[in-house]
Formats: C-alpha cells, sequence, structure tokens
C-alpha cells in the first residue's frame, strides 16, 4: 500500500540527528549559524516550532486585550489557540478556493476598528501573492504576518519582504524535516530583539527529548515503507480501530496537556544542527519535479475531480487534496486498489466572533469538510500515478452529477 504521505527525511539525516543527540554542543552557536544561514540582515529567530514562535512574537509586541487578529479562513486550531490566550479574537477571512488565497472583499469586511494583525496562511503548497494584501494592511496600520509552513522552497524564497513576520516549519509532515523547529523572520529589530530577550527566559528542549524525537521517527519511517505500512494498517483495522486516529495522533507536533507549557521552550542543539544541515543541504529542483509531478496527476484526472488552489501561480503540491462530495466511497476504493488517501487532517474553519456572525465564511466551510488527500509524492511511479488517476476516474464516472454549495468553479459534474 502506498502510504497517504513520506516523511520527507533520509536515513542519514537520522542518523546526523542522533550523533548530536549523544555529543553536546553550543546550542547559541548553532542557533546563531542557522540564523545566518537563513537571512544575513540578522532578521531571523529560530524557535521549537512555528507555534512557539508565534506564541514568542505575540508577546513581544504586545497587543492591547481585545484587539482582532484577521486570520485566513482555514487554518490549524493550535494558531487560534495561542491567539486567544494572548487576549486577543480571532477573526475568519474567507479564501478563494480555485487559488487559496484570502478574498479581497471578505478581508475589507472584516476590518473594525479593533483590527491590530492580519495572518495569512499559505496553504497546500500555494503561496499567494501578498502584494495588494501587503498594501491594504499598511494603509491601515495591520501588522501582516505570514505562515509558510506549508510552503518551503530552500532560501530562494524567506519570506515577503512586506511582510512583518514571515514564519516557515520543520515539523514532521513538512518539507525538508527536521521532526520540529521554526524559523521566523521579523522585519522589525526591536521585536526580533525582544523576542529573544524573552526566548532566552524559556527552558531548553533536552537533547535526549529531542532523541527521543528521532528514535520515533525512525521507526515511522521504516514502518512507512510499503509492505510494513500494509501489514500495520490492515492489523490496525482488524482491530477495529480507525488508521486515521493512529497516523494522524502519531504526526502532531504539541499532542497531549501543558499545550503552552510544552511550545515555550527554546530549541535543543541537535534540532538547531539538523534544521541548519537541512537547509544547506536543501535542492530547490526537488521542488520543481514534484510541482511538475502533482500538475501531471491533475492532467491525468482530467477535471474529474477539483483540487483546492490548481489555478494558483506558485504551486509546489506539498499535498494534493481534491474535493469528494462522497469523501468514504473514494477513500475506500483508493485503498482498495493499494493508495491510502485520507480525509483526516488537522485543520479547521476559523469561526467569526459571536457578536459577527456576517463574518462567517462560508466558502472555507464548503470546502474543507470535502477534502480527501491523495497518497502523492515523487517516488511514486509514473505507471502507479497512472494507475491512481484511473482509480479516481472510476469513481467520478459512477457517480452522480453534483449540485454543490461551493462556488461554481467548484461544481464540476462527472464526464
Amino acid at each position: 500500500m502506498w502510504v497517504r504521505k513520506r516523511l520527507d527525511i533520509h536515513w542519514l539525516d537520522l542518523t546526523y540527528a542522533l550523533a548530536n543527540c549523544l555529543v553536546p554542543r553550543p546550542r547559541a552557536v548553532l542557533a546563531a549559524r542557522l540564523e545566518r544561514l537563513w537571512d544575513c540582515h540578522q532578521e531571523s529567530i529560530a524557535c521549537l516550532s512555528v507555534r512557539s514562535g508565534f506564541d514568542l512574537w505575540l508577546s513581544a509586541v504586545s497587543l492591547p486585550r481585545g484587539s482582532e487578529v484577521l486570520v485566513s479562513a482555514i487554518t490549524i486550531p493550535d494558531m487560534l489557540r495561542i491567539i486567544e490566550d494572548h487576549g486577543l479574537v480571532p477573526v475568519p477571512v474567507d479564501i478563494d478556493p480555485d487559488h487559496l488565497a484570502i478574498e479581497m472583499d471578505s478581508l475589507k469586511r472584516a476590518v473594525t476598528p479593533r483590527t491590530r494583525a492580519l495572518l495569512v496562511a499559505h496553504l497546500f503548497g500555494t503561496r499567494q501573492p501578498l502584494e495588494a494584501i501587503a498594501e491594504f494592511a499598511q494603509q491601515r496600520g495591520l501588522l501582516l504576518v505570514e505562515d509558510c509552513a506549508q510552503a518551503f522552497v530552500g532560501r530562494d524564497f524567506t519570506g515577503h519582504p512586506e511582510a512583518d513576520v514571515s514564519m516557515f516549519s520543520f515539523g514532521p509532515i513538512k518539507t525538508a524535516t527536521s521532526l520540529g523547529g521554526g524559523l521566523l523572520r521579523v522585519r522589525n529589530p526591536q521585536v526580533v530583539a525582544a523576542m529573544r530577550r524573552l526566548l532566552a527566559e524559556q527552558p531548553r528542549q533536552s537533547r535526549w527529548a529531542y532523541l527521543r524525537r528521532v528514535l520515533k521517527y525512525a521507526g515511522m519511517k521504516f514502518l512507512s515503507t510499503r509492505p510494513m505500512y500494509a501489514t500495520v494498517f490492515h492489523s490496525w483495522r482488524a482491530m477495529g480501530r480507525d488508521p486515521d486516529q493512529l497516523v494522524n495522533g502519531a504526526v502532531r507536533g504539541f499532542a497531549g496537556p501543558d499545550f503552552f507549557r510544552r511550545i515555550r521552550r527554546q530549541p535543543s542543539a541537535p534540532l538547531l544542527a539538523l534544521v541548519r544541515r537541512r537547509i544547506a543541504q536543501f535542492d530547490p529542483a526537488r521542488i520543481a519535479h514534484r510541482a511538475q509531478y502533482g500538475e501531471r496527476l491533475l492532467a491525468l484526472l482530467d477535471g474529474s475531480f477539483v483540487s483546492p488552489g490548481h489555478a494558483s501561480d506558485e504551486h509546489t503540491y506539498w499535498v494534493l487534496p481534491v474535493l469528494a462530495d462522497d469523501s468514504a466511497r473514494l477513500i475506500a476504493a483508493m485503498r482498495e486498489a493499494g493508495f491510502d488517501g485520507s480525509s483526516a487532517h488537522s485543520m479547521c474553519v476559523v469561526e467569526p466572533p459571536a457578536d459577527r456572525p456576517a463574518q462567517r465564511a462560508a466558502m472555507a466551510e464548503s470546502i474543507l469538510p470535502r477534502i480527501v488527500y491523495l497518497p502523492f509524492y515523487t517516488q511514486m511511479p509514473e505507471h502507479e500515478l497512472e494507475r491512481l488517476a484511473t482509480v479516481l476516474q472510476a469513481v467520478a464516472d459512477e457517480r452522480e452529477p453534483v449540485h454543490s454549495v461551493a462556488a461554481p468553479s467548484l461544481a464540476r459534474t462527472a464526464r
């Protein structure tokens, strides 16, 4: 069975991480080297994760309690949790499904005198243009934060120059994963300095905690090979358990209690060393190859399923989702053919404040429940890509015409 997503890390990288866990190295020196590699303007700060860095940034800028933060309507719940912990109010901004960019009309409606910041997420490997959004934010005195956790392409892109903050993730399922770690590029030097002071007061992630993480994901990498994964998958299902819970629970970055205690830590020395290695050795040609593969699969589907973000000018296909009104049927057909598709994810639609129901993100609400993630990566040979497309085409040919609540661009009927 083709696993839904492979960990983007080599055994040599895991060995390097293991060696760094066993040999003490100066954390401050490693952090400085990593930050200089990412950005030569001393605007970057290395954190335990994007969640950790975003929490740190909000502490440094200290927005007035009750201020509103506009947020791309599809995000991860932890980002909302962090916003609310700082006494702030998240407000959704709806998205255009074809490009996964935030809608300017929704953005204009969302702004009030209480608005202080705008958090824009680049979703599923797309990267939306920020020029108009940056101009909008500057005219209204809003801080602009871009979440690039799903849009890493190496040092060719370290953030939009007009963004106040650009955040990149090296978490377990990300491109060039280091099994954790985040880099934030912050354009205000006073804010960077404040973040460094606050970070220095936090406890450190221990080398041994990171060692346990390395061993855990080494085991997961071994189990993700096709024969092993099929055995685990079918054994888990035979026991009456949901394989989605097994996989998604295993890769969650901060599962369990004490969320804020867990994210408010300095990254360990071996984590910093591995992030630097992954960035220094990253080949941007990998991104181009993956993008070509994504375009190839969409061409094979020939419009039988729509992929959110398919019209984006910048798309790396970090994942490849499609929209299905009967997701269970599509997933069952894929799994029967040996492809582990899934509708499980860790994202949510941002709810509007209780006193602003008109700001409901209708488009995001129509998209997210219908998403199915295809098992897709460049290690799949061409004939398997074609076979996957054939499975999806067969499901499309059997379905009834779709009467979607989404925009006309997404309301495609079966051929």
